[in-house]
């Protein structure tokens, strides 16, 4: 059998436990173990499977050496190696930058564990690479490796201080005493990029049922009561709006990110539109509704109890607040290294009754998908006696 060698068009990359070997021709990747690697190193064309097989066989448990005539027969079928003569391979190790495409793109398909191995040998190559620190940053979250998120996210970080959405990440990453809310600058710079792709990234990637557990609760409260003025408080693009529209007289949003508003107002649903802090503009206003809702939004606030005292001023007597939360199991709230809080269902109780509400349901159950888990949330019920 001719020496095996290394297929010129394959491209290689050393990374944690082994290597990564793409095929752009078939558009495949390997990752190989530790032995996969050592015996790829050695099909460089210059040994014979004798060779191969003497120089590697000691390290080899009892009765395992065939295993080597397996793998190189089995990686020569793949393509990975070519079992022709030649001069000895020429091999040509993936780039900085085609690690950092590989990774994006393997990550896109959901293989974040080989993702998150490209994406750090793309910075061990480029530490210059701001943009793929930051996608390794996101990677590491994905497959649960805090630590590494946190130092990707600081290299970032160091050189673009401006973005407030990494800053606040990082206070939760680097477990500091988390602020009492987003800040507006973390929120918008979140919003101005994620207009684009969130209802696709909400609903088709992330299975979001927010909207659809709000309108539950006031469905137990009201029926199918209409004529209603409805508050649609951080209104997003309009997806609580769309189920809430037939139950309003008159329906109002307010949200503080300019592109989800403008989103909002291609819906044609709304009265009235506003871009503004949400607790600001209950605190400073009047007009009184029926109904608030707020959904996916109060998981950027901490400490509950001053957005639920100005929204309690703006419900009229025997109206309704119905909000959605992400259920936490620390009292009162917890700041999470997605950088959204988590609350206790005995905080929003609490909230509650120092805002004079009544807690008509607090429910648990399905929210959305994080990560390929589910996220359970709380959907409460307040009414104003």
């Amino acid at each position: 059998m001719p020496n095996p060698r290394i297929n010129p068009v394959v491209l290689l990359s050393p990374v944690e436990e082994g290597y990564v070997a793409y095929d752009p021709a078939l558009d495949q990747l390997h990752h190989l173990n530790p032995s996969a690697a050592l015996l790829m190193e050695l099909c460089d064309g210059s040994r014979s499977v004798d060779d191969i097989r003497a120089t590697v066989g000691s390290l080899m448990p009892a009765g395992k050496v065939a295993e080597i005539d397996r793998w190189i027969g089995e990686a020569t079928n793949a393509g990975l190696l070519l079992a022709e003569g030649g001069d000895a391979a020429q091999r040509r190790e993936l780039t900085s930058a085609e690690l950092h495409t590989l990774a994006k793109r393997l990550s896109e398909k959901g293989k974040v564990q080989t993702a998150f191995l490209c994406g750090k040998r793309a910075v061990e190559l480029k530490p210059d690479d701001w943009s793929a620190w930051y996608d390794l940053g996101e990677i590491a979250q994905c497959v649960g490796r805090r630590d590494e998120a946190r130092a990707a996210y600081q290299r970032y970080f160091d050189a673009h201080p401006e973005d407030a959405e990494i800053e606040h990440l990082l206070t939760a990453l680097r477990d500091d005493t988390p602020p009492p809310r987003t800040s507006d600058r973390a929120i918008q710079h979140i919003y101005k990029t994620f207009a684009k792709s969130y209802e696709s990234r909400m609903l088709e990637d992330l299975k979001y049922v927010g909207p659809e557990r709000i309108e539950d609760l006031v469905r137990f409260a009201l029926g199918d009561q209409d004529g209603l003025s409805i508050l649609d408080l951080g209104c997003g693009s309009g997806l609580a709006g769309v189920i809430m529209k037939r139950r309003a007289a008159e329906l109002v949003g307010v949200d503080l990110s300019a592109e989800m508003i403008e989103l909002a107002q291609a819906r044609k649903i709304y009265d009235r539109l506003e871009v503004a802090e949400i607790t600001g503009w209950l605190e400073q206003g009047r007009e009184v509704f029926d109904l608030i809702v707020s959904t996916d939004c109060l998981i950027y606030f901490g400490d509950l109890n001053r957005i639920v005292n100005a929204a309690a001023k703006r419900v009229k007597k025997g109206g309704l607040f119905a909000f959605s939360l992400e259920r936490g199991a620390r009292y009162p709230f917890h700041l999470t290294d997605t950088g959204r809080y988590t609350h206790s269902a005995d905080h929003v109780r609490d909230v509650a009754t120092n805002a004079g509400l009544d807690v008509i349901r607090l429910d648990e159950s399905f929210l959305r998908m994080e990560y390929g888990a589910e996220v359970i949330g709380l959907f409460v019920l307040l009414r104003q006696e």
